[in-house]
C-alpha cells in the first residue's frame, strides 16, 4: 500500500515508510489569509483532483493509551463529520471508531491541504502533540484507502482475523450517516461497497470458521491466566451488558462456567441476557453495587462506555483478596476504549490488569492458517475495489453532462432571442412564440442525444468505461468546456458560502 511520508505503516507500527519525512517538511503550502479565513487559490488545485483519503490509527499502529485519547464516541461521529467538513480543503468524511481503531475517511479537496487540517484537528481534539501523534498515524490515498476499508470491513485487518463485530460498525458509520445526513457521495458508496466486501468474504470464505471476537478473546486470555483446574469454578464478574458484554457472558457459558454477575445501570438488557443463555446462570446487580460485586469476584470484565474509568488503585486496594487457590490475584480484563480500569491496577498486589492490547497473546496462534484465509479473501476485495474505482471513474462524465447541456441552452435561448427579435414580438401570437421555442428545444435534444448516450456509463464495463472517458475529453476539447476548472470553481464557491455563512 502506498502512504503518505511521515507516518507508520497501517499493518505494523515498527514497519515505518522507507521514505519516512515529515509531510510538513516536503509540502510548502502557500495560502492567502482572507478577512474570512478562506485559504484557497484556484491555479494550485487545478495541478491536483479530490483525493479519497483515510488517516488514523489502530490497534497496529498505537497503544491503547493513545487511542482511547481520540475515541469518538458513537452519538458523537456526526459531529465529528461536521466539524472535519467544515475545514477548508475536506468536501466528505466519515469516522470509524472502535475499540481497536479510530480512523477518518475523507474526501479532500486538496489532499495535503485537508490532510494537515486533519492531523491538527486530531491534534486539538486530543491534546496529543502533531509530532507525537505522527509516530502512530498511518495515512492512505485513492485505492490504497479504499482497499483498506474494505479490508477493514471484511475482517482482515482485526486483532482476531474475520472477527464480525467490525462489519456492524461500518453499517453503523452508515446508518449514523444517513441519520444526520452526514456522507457524501463517494464517502458513503465507499461504505455501503465496504459492507458488501466484508459480507462475501464471509459467505463465500471460510475465514470466519474457527475466527474469535474481540470477547472471546478476553475469555479465553482469562482462562489461560487461571489454574487450569479452577478456572471454571472462578466467580466471574461481567461489568456492562452491551453488545461486548452480552458475548462475554455468552463466550464464558460456551466455556462451561455456569454463573456470571452481570453489573449495568438497568435490568433490562440483563434480562435478555438470561433469557437468550438458559445454560449459564445469570445475576444482575445495580451499578450502585459495583464494588461489592467486585469484592465478590475473582475475574472482573470491564465493558462499558465510560469516559472515566471505573476501577483505580484505590479501588484495587480496597478490595479484599482472592482464594489462594487461585494465585492470590484478581483478574480485571478491560475490553474497553477509553480504558474502565486504570493501569496502576496493576500496581496492588493481588491484582492484575489486561486491555485489549494483550489479547495479542489470545491470537498469535494459527498464522499460518490466518494468511491463507487472508489471500483468499483479496481476491474479493480486489473484485469490489474495482467495481467501486469503475463507479467513481464514471461519475467523472457528469460535469461534462452538465456543462455541455448548459452551453448547448446558452445558444439556443441567445439564437431563439436574435430570432424573435428579427420577427417582431407583435407579429407572433403565444401559441406560435411557443411552438417556435419547443421547435428549439427539440432540435438540440436532438442533437444531444448521441453526444450524451456516449457519456452515460454505470461503471460495470471496463471496455466501456475506458470509451466513455475518451468521448468526455474529446467533447471537452470541442466544445471547449474546461469541466475540470468549473467543478474546481464551484467547490471552492461552495466552501467559501459555507464559511461565510457560519461567520
Amino acid at each position: 500500500m502506498m502512504q503518505q511520508e511521515g507516518f507508520v505503516n497501517p499493518k505494523g507500527a515498527n514497519r515505518m515508510c522507507k521514505l519516512q519525512r515529515s509531510i510538513y517538511g516536503l509540502v510548502q503550502v502557500s495560502q492567502r489569509h482572507a478577512s474570512d479565513n478562506v485559504l484557497f487559490s484556484l491555479p494550485g488545485y487545478m495541478k491536483e483532483k479530490s483525493s479519497i483519503a483515510v488517516i488514523g490509527l489502530s490497534i497496529h499502529t498505537a497503544p491503547v493509551e493513545m487511542r482511547e485519547k481520540l475515541a469518538v464516541a458513537e452519538e458523537l461521529w456526526p459531529r465529528a463529520v461536521a466539524e472535519l467538513t467544515n475545514l477548508n480543503h475536506i468536501e466528505e468524511a466519515a469516522v470509524l471508531s472502535t475499540c481497536n481503531r479510530m480512523e477518518i475517511y475523507v474526501v479532500a479537496l486538496s489532499w495535503n491541504r485537508g490532510i494537515r487540517e486533519i492531523v491538527d484537528w486530531m491534534s486539538k481534539k486530543s491534546g496529543i502533540p502533531v509530532s507525537e501523534l505522527r509516530e502512530h498515524l498511518f495515512m492512505l490515498r485513492d485505492s490504497d484507502a479504499t482497499r483498506h476499508l474494505f479490508e477493514v470491513s471484511s475482517g482482515l485487518d482485526s486483532l482476531v482475523l474475520g472477527e464480525g463485530q467490525i462489519l456492524a460498525q461500518v453499517k453503523q458509520v452508515v446508518r449514523s450517516g444517513q441519520n444526520s445526513g452526514g456522507l457524501g457521495k463517494n464517502i458513503d458508496r465507499m461504505f455501503k461497497d465496504a459492507i458488501t466486501a466484508g459480507k462475501r468474504v464471509r459467505s463465500e470464505t471460510n475465514i470466519s470458521c474457527g475466527a474469535v471476537s474481540v470477547s472471546s478473546a478476553a475469555v479465553e486470555l482469562a482462562l489461560m491466566k487461571l489454574p487450569k483446574s479452577e478456572c471454571l469454578s472462578a466467580r466471574m464478574l461481567l461489568i456492562g451488558a452491551g453488545k461486548m458484554g452480552r458475548l462475554v457472558a455468552k463466550h464464558l457459558a460456551a466455556k462451561g462456567c455456569k454463573k456470571v454477575v452481570i453489573v449495568n445501570r438497568s435490568v433490562e438488557r440483563v434480562d435478555a441476557i438470561r433469557e437468550e443463555m438458559k445454560d449459564i446462570e445469570i445475576v444482575y446487580r445495580p451499578l450502585k453495587e459495583m464494588y461489592e460485586a467486585a469484592a465478590d469476584a475473582d475475574v472482573v470484565f470491564t465493558s462499558t462506555s465510560s469516559e472515566s474509568p471505573l476501577f483505580t488503585k484505590e479501588h484495587a486496594e480496597a478490595l479484599p483478596p482472592v482464594s489462594c487457590a487461585l494465585g492470590g490475584v484478581r483478574l480485571f480484563v478491560d475490553i474497553s476504549v477509553p480504558r474502565n480500569v486504570s493501569a496502576c491496577v496493576s500496581d496492588v498486589g493481588h491484582a492484575r490488569v489486561y486491555n485489549v492490547d494483550d489479547l495479542k497473546e489470545v491470537v498469535e496462534a494459527n498464522k499460518e492458517d490466518r494468511i491463507r484465509k487472508a489471500m483468499e479473501a483479496q481476491t474479493i476485495i480486489s473484485e469490489e475495489l474495482k467495481r467501486f474505482e469503475a463507479w467513481r471513474d464514471s461519475m467523472e462524465t457528469v460535469p461534462t453532462i452538465k456543462k455541455l447541456r448548459s452551453y448547448a441552452d446558452r445558444v439556443r435561448a441567445s439564437e431563439l432571442d436574435k430570432c424573435l427579435q428579427k420577427i417582431g414580438e407583435d407579429a407572433l401570437t403565444k401559441k406560435m412564440k411557443k411552438s417556435i421555442e419547443q421547435l428549439s428545444t427539440g432540435i438540440v435534444n436532438r442533437l444531444l442525444h448521441g453526444p450524451l448516450q456516449h457519456l452515460r456509463c454505470d461503471g460495470t464495463d471496463s471496455r466501456t468505461l475506458d470509451e466513455t472517458l475518451e468521448n468526455m475529453h474529446a467533447l471537452n476539447r470541442m466544445f471547449g468546456l474546461d469541466t475540470e476548472k468549473a467543478v474546481m470553481e464551484q467547490k471552492i464557491k461552495t466552501k467559501v458560502e459555507k464559511q461565510q455563512t457560519q461567520n
